[in-house]
């Protein structure tokens, strides 16, 4: 399965900012994954894509969306980000929201 984290870097938080939390729980610095950015796909890029638009009604979620055209609910990422929405808190009854339907290709052109 496509996963936004594998291309994820770890880096070591010993920042001061942080000292009190640490202290209490006995550490010195934490492991933790960097912010990733995905690159969105260029307009050529986009045009090579089948879409659908689905317009957002009562009860919908990314993660069920992602189960209907992906089969895989773990897939919600995808869905939020072609739409550019973080989550579903930023969409409303009515919007459109696309689905790219070929995975493999747009996985491609994120170099996933």
């Amino acid at each position: 399965m496509p996963s936004r984290h594998t291309t994820k870097k770890i880096i070591i938080n010993d920042d001061p900012l942080y000292e009190n939390i640490l202290e209490k729980r006995g550490l010195k610095k934490i492991r933790q994954f960097t912010t990733q950015t995905l690159p969105y796909p260029t307009v050529e890029e986009i045009s090579r894509l089948s879409l659908r638009e689905h317009i957002w009604g009562v009860g919908d979620k990314f993660y069920k969306l992602a189960h209907q055209y992906y089969g895989d609910p773990a897939l919600w990422w995808v869905i939020a980000w072609f739409n550019e929405t973080p989550t579903e808190a930023h969409l409303k009854q009515g919007d459109v929201v696309h689905i790219a339907l070929d995975l493999d290709t747009l996985m491609s052109i994120l170099g996933l």
